[in-house]
Formats: structure tokens, C-alpha cells, sequence
């Protein structure tokens, strides 16, 4: 792995539930919070709908500007699942059923009695030359092609996919996270958190306010791929809001 390069990601969110807010994204967080443990750095988040063309477009505007490129939902068994045409299309390739991925569709309903049926079965079209992502908690496999990899989109699903792609990923120095909170307004310490970043160099600092019990507060997130940047970053903002007369809570409020 190398510590120097960084190695980015996007992801590409396709469903009209998502957009009409019927159904509440969790894998955009799952993914990222993943992709930080491989060492790269997810940069960009696309939501579109079940349209072919909106995925195709989306999907061409995103491929060639990272090292990889998730794209979750609309891999399912129904009409409106059209991720694997759309995906086919922006590579300028045909859609096939993967004989592997077949195996498995069979495997799994055959072991529940269950027919597979030719809806089914279209869970196991794949954009020509792809590989399979194994998938222990539906049967179903995730899809890989290149730097692209296309999830399903019910998180459980995803993040079993993700576990069987932990390790497969080149990437760089795993990025290292320490929370602290306060009960202090965000414009009383937003210097020492400036002072922060600059003193400390390859470390950022996310400030995130709430307002809860009539009292506002922030939790602080110190990022770095250095632990011991990381580390002196978090004892000087413990020093300083502390002596801004403001007590820390390890971990966040």
C-alpha cells in the first residue's frame, strides 16, 4: 500500500425511493466509513432515478475522475431494476448471464425450494466481463468491473458485499478518526479549531453544532493517516477548550 498517493472514490445512489424521500440512505454513510478503513477517500456522492439514460450520464461523469466508483440499488429481480443495462450502456457493452452468478441463484432457491424463476434470474445479468461480488445474505452476488463495483441497495446486503471486498482494494494509509464535544458555540472556538489545523499539518478537523436541552454544543472529529498528528491535534483543542473554560467529553456528546 502506499502512504503517499490518495486513492478516491464516488459513489452513485440510483432510486426514485431515495429521492422521494420514502426511503433514507444508509449506504453512502456504510460505504464511506469502509472506504476510510482501505484507505481511500470517498470524494463524491450521486443520487439519480430509475432512469437509464440520468444513470448513464451520471456514471460517465464520475468513472474517469476516480480510482473507483460504487454504484448501489437497482439490481434486483423487477422491471424497474435497470442498473446492469444502464452500467452496460455507459461502458459500450452487452448485458449476459454470468454462469457463475447463475450457479449461485440456482443453488440458493433450489436449497429453499423456491423456483428460479426468469425474474429471478435477471439478478444474474452482468455487463460483459464482469466478475461477481459474493453476497452471503441473499444469494444474489454483487457485481465487479474494473474500478466498478455495483452494490445492491439494501444496506444489510451491501455491507455484506463490502465485507467480501475488504482487503481487495488498493489503497493508502487508512485515515484515523478521534471524536471529542463541548458545550460551546461554534463561533467561540472556531479560532482554536484554525489554529488547530495549522499547527498540525495533514490534520482536518470537522465541527459539527447541535442544539439539544436549550444548550448548543459541537462535537469535533480530528482526521488524520497520521494517529500521532491525530493524537497532539485532539490534546491541544482539550487544552484550549478547556481553558476556554468549556469541559470535554471523550468521544463526543
Amino acid at each position: 500500500m502506499s502512504d503517499e498517493r490518495i486513492w478516491t472514490a464516488a459513489v452513485l445512489v440510483i432510486g426514485d425511493e431515495i429521492l422521494s424521500g420514502r426511503t433514507q440512505d444508509k449506504n453512502v454513510s456504510q460505504i464511506a466509513t469502509w472506504l476510510d478503513v482501505q484507505g481511500i477517500r470517498l470524494r463524491e456522492v450521486r443520487i439519480v432515478p430509475d432512469v437509464e439514460q440520468e444513470i448513464v450520464d451520471a456514471l460517465n461523469a464520475i468513472r474517469a475522475r476516480y480510482d473507483y466508483v460504487f454504484t448501489t440499488g437497482g439490481i434486483g429481480p423487477t422491471h424497474d431494476d435497470i442498473t446492469v443495462d444502464a452500467v452496460a450502456k455507459a461502458l459500450g457493452v452487452g448485458v449476459v448471464i454470468h454462469p457463475g452468478a447463475r450457479a449461485i441463484l440456482e443453488r440458493y432457491y433450489s436449497g429453499r425450494g423456491i423456483e428460479l424463476t426468469e425474474a429471478r434470474l435477471r439478478m444474474a445479468r452482468v455487463p460483459d466481463g464482469a466478475d461477481l461480488i459474493p453476497n452471503r445474505m441473499s444469494g444474489a452476488p454483487g457485481i465487479r468491473l474494473g474500478n466498478l463495483f455495483i452494490m445492491a441497495g439494501v444496506p444489510h446486503i451491501t455491507a455484506g458485499m463490502l465485507d467480501a471486498l475488504t482487503g481487495e482494494l488498493e489503497g493508502g494509509a487508512p485515515l484515523i478518526a478521534h471524536t471529542i464535544g463541548s458545550w460551546s458555540p461554534e463561533s467561540e472556538v472556531a479560532d482554536l479549531l484554525r489554529q488547530g489545523e495549522k499547527d498540525h499539518p495533514g490534520v482536518a478537523i470537522g465541527s459539527y453544532p447541535f442544539f439539544r436541552d436549550g444548550k448548543v454544543g459541537a462535537n469535533f472529529v480530528v482526521r488524520s493517516v497520521d494517529g500521532d498528528a491525530v493524537a497532539a491535534c485532539v490534546a491541544m483543542l482539550t487544552a484550549g477548550l478547556e481553558a476556554l473554560g468549556y469541559a470535554v467529553t471523550e468521544g463526543g456528546i
